[in-house]
């Protein structure tokens, strides 16, 4: 079993699983009209990543230049999400982006 993220800290943890963070557009939508906080990334790629391991996630698809498709091969980033509260506290997380040629 996979869960993301754990549900309960306080129970005894399941055996742990590390995903390889690759894998391939599964569907994507252009968000134009974001939710509140998102509005100066507006707009951007939102896309169903299919994880070389199976599970689909959700996440942003990030440095792109063009237009993404189907089937584009995508790798797990650490990106600024968001910037919250009056001290403007950047909160990071994952987005996906073009996977980069490895040499």
């Amino acid at each position: 079993m996979v869960t993301l993220p754990q549900k309960d800290a306080s129970l005894p943890p399941g055996e742990r699983f590390a995903f390889s963070g690759t894998g391939e557009i599964y569907s994507y939508t252009v968000v134009q009209d974001p939710p509140e906080g998102f509005e100066e990334q507006s707009p951007y790629v939102l896309a169903l990543v299919r994880l070389d391991e199976g599970p689909i996630i959700t996440a942003q698809i990030t440095d792109v230049d063009g237009p993404v498709a189907i089937g584009d091969r995508v790798e797990m980033v650490t990106r600024r999400l968001t910037t919250e509260g009056p001290k403007g506290v950047i909160v990071y997380g994952y987005k996906f982006r073009p996977v980069l040629p490895r040499n």
